[in-house]
């Protein structure tokens, strides 16, 4: 009959208790929510860069449209522009703005880009506008 050796307390391995690990999580949790208010205007401003490049991109097309048509049009099918899946759409939505020219004549247009989501959760939703000689403008912070 073989003998095996009992464990003792040198051939322990040293580990975390879960007492102390989920102390340690509790902290990380403390810190984010400490850290999350001072966090979300930069978050807003990031997200506001996604507006910002859709509308100098419809900038763009329309003074192409403009150079072979002799006029600005409202049409986003007609100037090749198509809009991303919003966030709010579908679940593989990814854009956080809607696109649209909300004027328009023979030489001018202005297009529009109005957040679909509350980024700061204040209740007030961002919108940024461009016109056709490329002026950007922050219409409505969030």
């Amino acid at each position: 009959m073989h003998n095996t050796p009992l464990k003792t307390d040198k051939n322990r391995l040293t580990a975390y208790t879960l007492t102390e690990i989920l102390v340690v999580l509790v902290i990380i949790g403390i810190l984010v929510l400490l850290a999350l208010p001072n966090l979300l205007p930069l978050i807003t401003k990031a997200k506001s860069t996604e507006a910002k490049v859709q509308l100098e991109h419809i900038q763009t097309l329309e003074k192409n449209y403009f150079y072979e048509h002799s006029k600005y049009t409202n049409d986003l099918t007609e100037l090749g522009f198509i809009q991303e899946k919003l966030s709010t759409d579908t679940k593989d939505g990814r854009a956080n703005y809607r696109i649209e020219i909300t004027n328009f004549t023979n030489t001018t247009f202005t297009a529009k880009a109005t957040a679909v989501v509350d980024f700061n959760g204040n209740g007030t939703f961002n919108v940024w506008q461009i016109d056709q000689d490329k002026t950007l403008k922050e219409v409505t912070p969030d």
